[in-house]
């Protein structure tokens, strides 16, 4: 019947399709057959329905029956639409209902049936007893309405959908959206057909002819061609295992997804891929074949009245004569290609079973195997080739095998066939330690067949009524039981993505033994892909157990593989995770790229790792995620080897020593500089290029902070040389003259617990550096020999250190600004390492000469100052707790002791600024194992001759008195001060005054406090001190610095009254510059301590008066004072007025609450113009601690 006349409605089943529908044998249907009749059309699916009664048994097949008997007969009696729509909803085809639905209502033809059916949201709830697997299995007789089937990949799966937080079914009425999805995505389709004329007639007709005329003109490519070419290109990129280059093409055309064919832009076909394209571009014949639709017919009287119908046009012989001609020569083009391949496939089978037969041969004990496999070979029912290669025991082959065989044939011929299989399996597997197990296993196993003579059909359809699925997937896959590794991964290969999912997030990991394993073993790389993305998005947020899980499968993974496909296959994976949103998995990346970094081929390490690491450091924002990547880092720098590296490997040392995180500067000392300092060592520039790098950019630093110094940057370039100084050692021990007899032999003395510093890594400890303990114990008991007997000729390492280094670090010390308490703390860590590192030898023999021809304290030099300069710079406290202080023994202590007295006392005696003696006191006072030395040298300063440095002596105890117990305050600081209380000189006793009130604002002690009490008192009271003026400068500089901190009682009963008397005898002081002295110094106490809660009383009484007496002396002395004391005393008296608000707000500055914006305004611009001290008049507004 021609194709244009066919009628489906009139479609009929003939006797042997009859007969078909009985047997059923050879008739299984497949989902891919299911699902497109599913799609072909509303006129085409009731012709699959009614045809599928041929194969289905359960389908009532009576009115497609009788229609077929009506066909035979020669009647054209068509069926009814009510009656096909009744069967769609019998057999549950209920889209392919929906759409004949749809259709009849754009045709003006809405069927009853079909109208109630899906008015009816009950046809479409869930029944309670379908298992959850019928989700998976299509439509299905009797069931309820399925989830349609949708692609999904590993980037769209929604774990959460499988997990067993809730139920696992959807709603049913998906069905129908997803219908509606596709009439939707129909009209996107015509639209874009209409996109695609458009795009056509971009270029004008007057070029195109212009093109066409001149065939050496080239025309421009359009965008739809170059979408389109782009596509074909990365598509052929990623077959072939191009993934970093189509990564690279991909980012240079981010506005494509080339996921996604229709993203061209245009309803154009798909056409082949570049290979297929380059084959056939030697063929000159293009095939213009016009397409038609058969099978399909439509009645006209199905169709309203109005409609028209349309004839096709009439083709003419020749034209398809011509046709098939040129599609004859295509085919027979392929089949050339096809049988060429087909020649060297046959060889190399020939080749590899040739191999496997010399191979049982030394394997197998079996005598019979080669006769089992001889036999098999004879038999032609066994030249087919297996699914999966053989490999695979199919149990829906046993019912197809005994089909074929005759029912005469008796038990002994059924057991040849068993072991003629037997033989065929074995003789396939690739690997060996099956190949001795799987033959005896299966020749064991044999079945009892019936001595009976049913007929082969009955068999099957009797054995039909076991309740096996074998057409989904699920069903194909336990049919078949894998034999041998290979199918084994291939199995995995399949299910391993269906699994995932369904596993609870919690319990993942245990399935990355799984997936490594077979994405190790699986022979194609596309699965071996798919598996690691598995992998890498198998937890969404890892944490670091089941990171460290994932790694260790990587490294192993690694270890199986090789460095090709390591890059090939892992390095992607990381890539592509490289901006997850999630910083566990930016994190997971950062820790592959080191633990993978020895597996990898060594131009990648230094190119592409690199390069990650490097991106990752400067743009991602996790803390985690930075500390990881700089501690990959270091482990490529332990394997790089490219030297033109080495400029980058330091800015990413600078770049990691900068980063605002603590633990990401951590990680960088305790692993980076370490590995590049190793790496430096071995290219032989550590002392040419990375030392002096870094202390170059200490001096420039050093310049450029005239004005302000970074003390940051400072700290960081620092900190690198401190990391840098037990690599440093190493180089020397590794390069001294004796190390040619450093052989371990006979006992080593171990080495002492102290003599390093605590290393902050393993990796900056010394023993790990040279090798071993032992040969570092080895090494130091010839260092301390040649340095002590036999010097340091011809040891280059060292010398440089001596003569080079060591001088260039002091100099830079002498530079840096003594009253930078960081600056000294950081230099004088960095020569406490230095020193303990290379051992008390060296820093005696070495380092202190150094310093001491710098700072010259011999006795002659007392009285030159031109020679003391240095005693003024940071020189003098980096050398006395850097250097002095790395070693604790008596010895040591005396030359500390005797090095801060000649300082003491040189300073005094030159009168001298004391910044280096002050920076010396505060940096050692830091530690409590010095206060008990830096009294005795201050006690020495008591008791000295000089009252210069007797004053001195009695300065440093203010500095003293803060970090030292009360115990030592008052046994040993107390008394030395009562007794320079009572010094001969006047200004010795002066001195005191600042270290009597720091006693009072430290010290809590009852006893301690009024013994102070008293002595300050005497200062005030004592007639013979009414006059000295330096004594009451000192004594109201202390009250200000030390009132609003000091006990409340000794200030409302000590500080507030006798402040109050100092204002009124300054009222009638009569040498105006000591007056205004005063002033100053009273208006800076008052200041701070309005902030602190003053009683009524105190207020009335002292706080009051004493204001307005200064406010006299500033009325005629400093008006810009006066304003501000004005509005002082107008806010007390509103205070002491309002006693309730007083008291509530009784602690709030004064100065910080004046009243009215004009008075505000006027105090601010007036404490702009103040010359005052700025630390004093800052206490302004702080309050009470």
């Amino acid at each position: 019947m021609a194709a244009g006349n066919v009628n489906p409605f009139n479609a009929s089943d003939s006797e042997e399709e009859a007969e078909q529908r009985q047997d059923g044998a050879d008739a299984e249907r497949s989902p891919s057959d299911e699902a497109q009749g599913h799609r072909m059309g509303p006129f085409s699916e009731p012709a699959a329905l009614l045809s599928s009664n041929r194969t289905s048994p359960s389908v009532e097949g009576i009115p497609a029956s009788g229609a077929a008997v009506a066909g035979i007969g020669g009647a054209d009696t068509r069926v009814s639409v009510d009656a096909i729509a009744a069967q769609l909803l019998r057999d549950q085809y209920i889209l392919t209902a929906l759409e004949l639905h749809t259709e009849l209502l754009e045709a003006g033809r809405e069927l009853p049936r079909l109208r109630d059916y899906f008015s009816n949201p009950g046809n479409f709830e869930r029944q309670s007893g379908t298992p959850p697997a019928c989700k998976d299995q299509g439509v299905g007789p009797g069931g309820p309405l399925n989830r349609a089937g949708s692609i999904s990949t590993l980037d769209s799966l929604d774990f959460a959908r499988y997990s067993d937080d809730g139920n696992r079914e959807s709603d049913e009425r998906v069905a129908v959206l997803e219908f509606e999805l596709r009439k939707a995505k129909e009209n996107i389709q015509a639209l874009r057909a209409n996109l695609t004329q458009a795009a056509e007639c971009e270029i004008p007709s007057q070029e195109r002819k212009n093109y066409k005329s001149s065939p050496e003109i080239q025309e421009p490519i359009r965008s739809l061609e170059k979408r389109a070419l782009n596509f074909l290109v990365n598509e052929y990129l990623l077959k072939n295992e191009y993934k970093l280059t189509a990564i690279t093409f991909s980012d240079e055309n981010d506005d494509q997804d080339f996921e996604l064919w229709d993203d061209v832009g245009l309803n154009i076909p798909k056409p082949q891929d570049l290979l297929q394209l380059y084959r056939n571009s030697g063929n000159s014949l293009t095939l213009h074949l016009d397409t038609v639709d058969v099978a399909v017919g439509v009645d006209p009287r199905d169709l309203p009245g109005d409609c028209c119908i349309q004839e096709p046009v009439q083709q003419t012989d020749i034209i398809q004569r011509q046709q098939q001609q040129e599609v004859v020569q295509e085919l027979e083009y392929q089949i050339s290609l096809l049988n060429s391949e087909k020649q060297s496939l046959a060889e190399q089978i020939k080749k590899l079973q040739s191999d496997i037969q010399a191979l049982q041969w030394n394997v197998s004990s079996d005598p019979t195997a080669t006769v089992k496999s001889a036999q098999c070979k004879e038999d032609p029912r066994f030249d087919k080739t297996p699914l999966d290669n053989g490999q695979y025991l199919d149990i829906r082959g046993v019912t197809d095998a005994d089909d074929t065989l005759n029912t005469t044939k008796t038990l002994s011929s059924t057991t040849t066939t068993t072991d003629c299989t037997d033989g065929t399996t074995t003789a396939t597997p690739p690997h060996n330690k099956l190949k001795s197990h799987s033959p005896q296993v299966k020749g064991s196993v044999q079945f009892d067949q019936p001595n009976r003579k049913l007929p082969p059909a009955f068999h099957q359809a009797l054995l039909s009524f076991c309740r096996m699925s074998a057409d989904s997937r699920l069903g194909s896959e336990v049919s078949r039981i894998a034999d041998s590794e290979h199918s084994v991964m291939l199995m995995l290969g399949r299910c391993l993505p269906h699994i995932v999912p369904n596993v609870l997030l919690a319990k993942r990991e245990e399935l990355i033994p799984l997936i490594l394993c077979t994405a190790c073993l699986h022979p194609e790389p596309k699965e071996r892909d798919q598996l690691l993305h598995i992998l890498f998005n198998l937890i969404k947020r890892p944490d670091d157990e089941q990171r460290q899980m994932i790694l260790t499968g990587c490294v192993a993974f690694a270890r199986q593989v090789g460095p090709t496909r390591v890059e090939a296959e892992l390095l992607p994976q990381c890539w592509e995770q490289i901006n997850h949103k999630y910083p566990e998995r930016r994190l997971l990346v950062a820790e592959a790229c080191g633990a993978l970094a020895p597996y990898l081929p060594m131009e990648i390490r230094s190119s592409l790792v690199l390069s990650m690491l490097q991106q990752m450091l400067a743009e991602d924002k996790a803390d985690m995620v930075r500390e990881a990547v700089v501690k990959s880092l270091g482990i490529i720098m332990g394997y790089i080897d490219d030297p033109d590296k080495y400029f980058q490997g330091f800015e990413l040392m600078l770049l990691s020593l900068g980063d605002p995180s603590e633990r990401v500067v951590s990680a960088t000392h305790q692993v980076f500089i370490p590995a590049f300092a190793a790496w430096c060592t071995e290219l032989g520039n550590l002392q040419s290029q990375l030392i002096p790098s870094l202390l170059t950019r200490i001096e420039k630093l050093l310049k450029q902070g005239e004005y302000g110094l970074d003390e940051h940057k400072l700290h960081m370039y620092l900190s690198a040389l401190q990391s840098i100084i037990p690599s440093l050692f190493a180089v020397i021990l590794q390069n001294a003259p004796f190390t040619s007899r450093a052989k371990l032999h006979g006992d080593v003395p171990p080495i002492e617990v102290t003599r390093f510093p605590r290393p902050a890594s393993p990796l900056q400890d010394v023993a790990t550096i040279v090798g071993s303990r032992e040969q570092l114990a080895v090494l130091l008991q010839l260092y301390d020999h040649q340095l002590q007997h036999e010097g340091t000729t011809g040891w280059d390492s060292l010398l440089w250190v001596v003569n080079q280094f060591l001088p260039q670090v002091i100099e830079i010390v002498g530079r840096i600004n003594v009253t930078s308490s960081t600056c000294v703390h950081e230099f004088s860590r960095f020569f406490w390492r230095f020193c303990r590192t290379f051992g008390k030898i060296f820093t005696n023999t070495k380092v202190k000469p150094q310093f001491q021809e710098i700072l010259r304290l011999s006795e002659e030099n007392v009285d030159a100052t031109a020679g003391n300069g240095i005693l003024t710079k940071a020189t003098v406290p980096i050398y006395a707790t850097g250097v002095l202080t790395c070693y604790n023994q008596e010895e040591d202590r005396k030359l500390l002791v005797g090095f801060l007295e000649d300082v003491m006392t040189t300073l005094s005696l030159s009168h001298a600024p004391l910044d280096s003696l002050k920076a010396s006191f505060v940096e050692l006072g830091a530690n409590p194992a010095y206060h008990e030395l830096l009294l005795t040298v201050l006690w020495y300063g008591v008791v000295h001759t000089s009252a210069l440095v007797r004053c001195t002596a009695a300065r440093m105890f203010e500095l003293l008195v803060k970090g030292v117990n009360e115990t030592l305050v008052a046994q040993r600081v107390v008394p030395a001060l009562i007794t320079l209380s009572s010094d001969p000189e006047i200004s010795v006793r002066i001195s005191t005054i600042p270290a009597f009130g720091t006693i009072m604002e430290t010290v809590t002690q009852k006893e301690l406090l009024e013994r102070v009490k008293m002595q300050l008192a005497s200062f005030l009271e004592d007639p013979q001190y009414q006059d000295q003026h330096s004594l009451h400068m000192e004594i109201i500089k202390t009250f200000g610095r030390v009132g609003p901190n000091a006990e409340p009682r000794f200030r409302d009963e000590f500080v507030l009254p006798h402040l109050h008397k100092l204002a009124l005898c300054n009222n009638q002081q009569t040498v105006e510059t000591k007056r205004i002295d005063i002033a100053t110094q009273l208006f800076e106490a008052y200041s701070a301590l309005s902030c602190c809660f003053i009683s009524e009383e105190l207020m009335v009484n002292h706080f009051l008066p004493g204001l307005r007496c200064l406010r006299a002396d500033m009325e005629q002395l400093s008006p810009e004072h006066e304003v501000i004391l004005s509005s002082m005393i107008k806010e007390c008296e509103i205070k002491v007025e309002n006693k309730g608000i007083g008291e509530a707000q009784g602690s709030i500055s004064i100065a910080a609450s004046l009243v009215g914006e004009d008075a505000k305004t006027k105090f601010l611009s007036k404490m702009g113009q103040l010359t005052t001290s700025g630390a004093m008049l800052a206490n302004v507004f702080q309050r009470k601690k």
